[in-house]
């Protein structure tokens, strides 16, 4: 697989192309704006074109040093909101219990409250938090869920990187929250054992023979697969018509997968500093399983081994806590969050959340602490932790807990919508798709954009 390829942008795009013919040969000094201009009035309108005054190989070499990447954190019991959302809006806020937290990157991250999708609610919601769906179509689990595409899948599709993997899905939730644009659910890595694997550690050359022929097999299975299914849409009603053409979706995604998979069988993959993990946390060693994932989130952005990633934590279950924590503050997750107002399950709630939002400012610091271009990892990264609950006691999902984080956004500190006419969560999510290089003008449920960021 060939590296010298050239990044351009167009229309707000990135796009990998073959260089041309007409580059600038290295002998010969590309053309100057003064240049152009002694030219005559015919060359007056031509100065801001990359062909003539070498502006597009300093374009591909700034994009190359300072990428745009995105990272979607989804949790599904949320935050309790009392001990999140600041009183006061804007950077000078008072710091919540857990906005403590996050003490260390003040000024690189805004909390945003008054935000949700509209008419979501419950727990059933979760499919729809990073898509924005109309409720309706996902409403009800006992019926076939027509999602539309998340944000995560959108963002790649339009940001092709060249990159070992377009997009990466990880963690473990209750419901699928990747989904294609076809409405296809994504399968998520839940091993961080898995994850490292597939992004730090070399085969030995039999392992990469082995690799070449599943690939290679995939490809067989999948021609066999299209030509079976294409007999199979002669007569078919238009709801067995759209489970084929979402069958065929899938499969052209898979092949988009082989292809890449193929290209890049062969490269080695990047070395990092840190230990290779031999066991995946549980969901109760809370503290472990979120640096881990942090950790391998961090060092695929740092290796470029992708520029998107959608990671989701799970219910926690009872966490695994220091000794000297008091047991009457340590309780199951769900049963916390459901607490009723009930004081002692606000408590135990607190204690698990406490441990969610310190390993999430590490993180943070982490990200901003590493060099990259011009600036850090963070500067170059839109993050965007989330919940489809804003009150899991109540099985609410207004005034969700939003943060966003990073990525040269204009940060506010904490910044509040109306919390009985909640702002669309959409509107964020084209805000954000447009940093990140998206030529997007709406985004699932959008009417508009968050223009504060």
């Amino acid at each position: 697989m060939s590296h010298h390829h050239e990044v351009i942008e167009s229309h707000g795009h990135l796009a990998v192309c073959p260089p041309v013919p007409w580059t600038t040969p290295p002998t010969q000094r590309p053309f100057a704006r003064r240049d152009m201009l002694r030219a005559g009035a015919v060359a007056i309108g031509l100065p801001l074109l990359d062909f003539f005054c070498g502006r597009r190989n300093a374009m591909a070499a700034d994009r190359a040093a300072n990428p745009r990447r995105l990272l979607l954190v989804g949790r599904p019991l949320g935050y309790h909101a009392p001990f999140l959302f600041p009183e006061k809006q804007g950077l000078s806020y008072e710091a919540t219990r857990y906005l403590a937290h996050l003490e260390p990157v003040r000024g690189a991250f805004t909390a945003v409250s008054g935000i949700s999708h509209p008419g979501h609610s419950h727990h059933h919601s979760e499919p729809g938090l990073f898509t924005g769906v109309d409720w309706e179509r996902i409403a009800h689990p006992d019926r076939e869920f027509r999602n539309s595409v998340s944000l995560d899948q959108f963002v790649a599709e339009r940001i092709d990187a060249e990159t070992r993997y377009r997009n990466l899905v990880l963690g473990k939730s209750n419901w699928p929250t990747s989904w294609t644009a076809k409405g296809a659910a994504v399968p998520p890595e839940n091993r961080p054992t898995a994850a490292f694997q597939m992004l730090f550690l070399d085969g030995d050359p039999g392992g990469v023979a082995a690799e070449m022929r599943r690939i290679c097999h995939g490809h067989s299975i999948l021609d066999r697969v299209r030509e079976e299914a294409k007999t199979l849409g002669l007569d078919l009603g238009a709801d067995d018509r759209r489970r084929i053409d979402l069958l065929f979706s899938s499969i052209r995604e898979a092949e988009h997968v082989l292809a890449r998979s193929e290209s890049w069988a062969s490269s080695p993959k990047p070395k990092v500093n840190l230990p290779t993990p031999t066991r995946d946390p549980s969901a109760a060693e809370v503290t472990e399983r979120e640096r881990l994932w942090f950790d391998i989130v961090r060092l695929a952005f740092a290796t470029d081994s992708t520029r998107v990633i959608l990671l989701s934590f799970g219910e926690v279950g009872t966490p695994k806590v220091p000794a000297d924590v008091n047991p009457e503050l340590v309780g199951n997750h769900h049963d916390s969050s459901h607490h009723g107002l009930d004081e002692s399950k606000i408590a135990k709630l607190a204690t698990i959340e406490d441990i969610e939002m310190h390993e999430f400012g590490r993180f943070l610091e982490s990200m901003q602490t590493t060099a990259e271009g011009d600036g850090t990892l963070l500067d170059h990264t839109v993050v965007v932790s989330a919940s489809n609950l804003g009150n899991a006691s109540a099985h609410s999902s207004q005034n969700l807990p939003v943060i966003v984080a990073g990525g040269g956004l204009k940060h506010v500190g904490h910044l509040a919508f109306d919390r009985t006419k909640n702002q669309r969560l959409c509107n964020l999510f084209v805000r954000v798709a447009q940093q990140v290089g998206v030529d997007a003008e709406s985004f699932g449920t959008s009417d508009g954009i968050v223009s504060e960021l």
